[in-house]
């Protein structure tokens, strides 16, 4: 199992998925089981999930930092 790809598929998931992402939210073990269709020892599913918060919340920030960088540049660029 490629986890890096699975990473990347939950992350997807939870960003496009309102349902899944809710149930990524109150209980991750059980989402993320669901989606691979495999029961894992949990030490293997923490790091998996540990993986889907980081990247979800690296992208977030980077959507907050780029709604910030084009709020400056808004008021520079008014005439």
């Amino acid at each position: 199992m490629d986890i890096k790809a699975k990473i990347e598929e939950l992350v997807e998931k939870v960003k496009s998925d309102k349902d899944f992402a809710a149930k990524f939210k109150a209980d991750p073990i059980k989402a993320v089981e669901g989606v691979l269709g495999v029961d894992l020892p949990d030490d293997k599913i923490k790091d998996i999930i540990d993986g889907v918060k980081a990247k979800v919340n690296l992208d977030n920030l980077g959507d907050k930092l780029g709604g910030i960088a084009d709020k400056i540049g808004d008021l520079f660029n008014k005439d």
